[in-house]
């Protein structure tokens, strides 16, 4: 990835957008009012470089669909892509062949552009921790980066790490009140962090939590990783309003 805009150049790059951008609730609040939704994504691309698709983990896309992406979003944008559900939450990861194989098949636009980022594996709370399984799941990804969340603290250990680590696969952090147990570990020379729920209400982060955030995607950035970063509490607009303090406070 190509460093952030603003960046010192010593610094890994950095990218901060939203989880997804087609919401009808931020007409009005972002998307002027009469502005199809067609043009949605161009907006969005105007005021942030990256996005993580949702939807491709509720259904599948049509080629043709991502591929509008792709011509629509400005060079340099990125897309970082959910994985269908059909793999994580009703295979739970086994016989992937034929799924892995469709899946990319739709995101194929996408793959053969410059604006793939990593696929995201986040698998239900009720999956708890599978060696076998990951390991088997982890041989068959394609090439490109990949990360996996997970939502049952019983994956939360060494082993785990150390499989994420043999592959090359980042662990996502999710941050959430319900899951305490989330680490900020590393397994890759890149992360994946995921902001799901703040604690200044409703969902919204609060400068302080902001602030300590900052520090720490800071100290990555010294260290030489770069990180993907996606606010997911956008029912009242927040994922917005959060994720331009962040790029604000980081000269992003």
């Amino acid at each position: 990835m190509r460093a952030a805009r603003g960046s010192a150049p010593d610094l890994a790059p950095i990218r901060i957008g939203c989880s997804g951008w087609n919401y009808k609730h931020w007409r009005e609040r972002f998307y002027p009012k009469g502005l199809p939704p067609a043009r949605w994504l161009d907006l969005y691309a105007q005021r942030f470089d990256t996005v993580e698709v949702n939807a491709t983990f509720y259904r599948l896309p049509r080629r043709e669909s991502v591929a509008r992406w792709v011509a629509q979003s400005p060079p340099g944008f990125l897309f970082s892509v959910k994985a269908s559900r059909y793999l994580t939450h009703i295979k739970r990861l086994t016989d992937m062949k034929d799924g892995l194989r469709l899946f990319y098949e739709r995101i194929d636009p996408l793959v053969r552009s410059p604006k793939l980022g990593p696929v995201l594996w986040q698998l239900p709370a009720t999956f708890r921790r599978d060696d076998e399984r990951l390991a088997s799941a982890l041989a068959a990804l394609p090439p490109g980066r990949h990360c996996f969340e997970f939502r049952h603290e019983s994956w939360f250990v060494p082993e785990v790490a150390a499989l994420l680590r043999e592959h090359g696969v980042a662990l996502v952090i999710g941050d959430h009140p319900e899951r305490p147990f989330q680490t900020r570990e590393l397994t890759a020379g890149w992360t994946f962090v995921r902001f799901h729920y703040g604690r200044a209400g409703n969902g919204n982060y609060g400068e302080d939590e902001l602030e300590a955030w900052a520090q720490q995607l800071e100290a990555w950035r010294r260290d030489g990783v770069d990180a993907l970063v996606y606010f997911n509490n956008d029912w009242e607009g927040y994922a917005l309003e959060n994720g331009d303090w962040l790029r604000a406070r980081l000269g992003v």
